[in-house]
């Protein structure tokens, strides 16, 4: 409890309330290795993302090697140990969308927002992601933000798509 208190002095407000949601997630689970990979999703729900200190946090709470909790958030795509933008853009690269220069609008993408896959703009807009597919092979070459698909789109169409948001 001590440490706890000392913690709390040093690290922001915002912070410590976030910890003390993920401890009790934990304890709702009764930290039961079983269900780690629903705590580490609901733990990146209340704090955006899984980075270091979160992992050391949820290993100690549950009695676990770090080392554990580390190989699930790498192994598992949906887990990010870096913060994400406010909007998620998944650009297809799927053969259907491949096929149709779905490619092109990833580098298109990457120059106009200034980052790498994975990557999350300066402001903290959007995050970059390239997947293999988005089940939308009709509608090639296709992209999503968070959960809304665009269909047909091509250099014409980024720019008034990303006007949105």
């Amino acid at each position: 409890m001590h440490q706890t208190k000392q913690a709390s002095s040093i690290l922001p407000e915002d912070h410590v309330q976030k910890l003390e949601r993920i401890a009790a997630v934990i304890d709702n689970y009764e930290a039961n290795p079983c269900n780690l990979i629903m705590i580490l999703h609901d733990s990146q729900v209340i704090y955006g993302y899984l980075s270091y200190e979160v992992q050391e946090f949820i290993a100690e709470k549950m009695e676990m090697p770090l080392s554990e909790i580390s190989g699930i958030v790498t192994f598992y795509s949906f887990f990010s140990t870096e913060p994400k933008g406010k909007h998620t853009i998944r650009v297809c690269t799927g053969t259907a969308c491949y096929l149709r220069e779905g490619e092109r609008n990833v580098d298109i993408l990457k120059k106009q927002l200034n980052v790498d896959i994975d990557g999350t703009t300066e402001d903290g807009k959007f995050t970059l992601c390239q997947v293999n597919c988005l089940g939308t092979c009709g509608l090639a070459p296709a992209m999503m933000i968070d959960d809304t698909v665009y269909r047909n789109v091509n250099q014409d169409t980024i720019d008034t798509i990303l006007s949105k948001y």
